[in-house]
């Protein structure tokens, strides 16, 4: 139960990461800008819980080790295709084809390293992504019909988020110190934005996205991930990418009530399959998988 609870504060964290990111942009706030302030956040905030618990506690901030630097590459990755999407796209539909590409990334690498997937994940994963499918597939127009269109810029951006941020999941999975590990992660991810900088207009950033970037990174992100760290190391590659296949119905829900995003009929349906697809992948097995 404790698992579960903390799988569930995880995803709430993913999906309110969707929700401030596309408030942050939506008034005025600079991609790239969002994303560094996202990300120097987290890494302050991270940072400063870990020298605050001594290093009697933990690890410490294990800047040095192979995996925080390749972390911190999937994280920056990440973090600039995510900023630029949410340009174009609403909050719930782009977590929709984050998380999709996520669970293709997640199916993908179980299957190379031959770990064992039970019918029933195959069979909640096929109806999972039928429904999220449904959801990006263009239909034709027709009278008081709304039409949902993914933009190919936004999508494309999202869809490389969303590699990333599998491998960004896999490289957590040997985290023995959730926090430090997210805290060099950050720290890393950090000093690589900061470049970026350079490439995006100069100009205040409007106070609603200042404050949206500054909570997606010391809340949503820095905390979340290190949640998700932790959660990690309990759980199977495949277990891992259905439970975030639940982040895009939260998104659509969240922003339909925050951002006034409402989803059409068609959108809420495929959020059901979606739904369905992650508790037939949840049916127990005999067999470990």
């Amino acid at each position: 139960m404790r698992l579960i609870l903390l799988i569930c504060l995880t995803m709430l964290a993913f999906a309110a990461n969707s929700l401030l990111t596309r408030a942050g942009v939506v008034a005025g706030a600079d991609p790239m800008q969002f994303a560094v302030l996202r990300v120097v956040a987290g890494a302050v905030t991270l940072c400063g819980l870990v020298a605050l618990r001594g290093r009697n506690a933990g690890g410490g901030f294990q800047l040095f080790a192979v995996q925080r630097v390749f972390g911190a590459l999937a994280l920056v990755t990440y973090l600039i295709g995510f900023s630029l999407a949410y340009r174009v796209l609403d909050a719930g539909l782009g977590a929709l084809i984050l998380f999709g590409v996520v669970q293709m990334g997640l199916f993908g690498y179980a299957l190379a390293r031959r770990q064992p997937v039970s019918i029933f994940r195959w069979s909640g994963m096929g109806l999972a992504m039928v429904g999220l499918a449904w959801l990006v597939w263009p239909v034709p127009a027709a009278a008081g019909e709304t039409v949902v269109r993914v933009d190919l810029w936004g999508g494309c951006m999202m869809a490389v988020a969303g590699l990333a941020w599998a491998a960004y999941t896999v490289n957590g999975q040997g985290a023995r110190d959730p926090l430090g590990a997210s805290a060099g992660n950050f720290a890393w991810a950090a000093v690589g934005m900061l470049p970026v900088l350079v490439l995006v207009p100069s100009g205040a950033m409007p106070l609603i996205g200042a404050l949206s970037a500054i909570a997606s990174g010391a809340i949503a992100s820095g905390l979340g991930y290190a949640l998700w760290f932790k959660v990690l190391p309990q759980i199977q590659t495949t277990t891992a990418g259905i439970a975030q296949l639940s982040v895009p119905v939260l998104a659509l829900v969240l922003g339909a009530v925050l951002l006034g995003e409402v989803p059409d009929v068609r959108a809420m349906l495929a959020a059901s399959v979606v739904i369905a697809g992650i508790g037939v992948a949840m049916i127990p097995s005999r067999a470990r998988a």
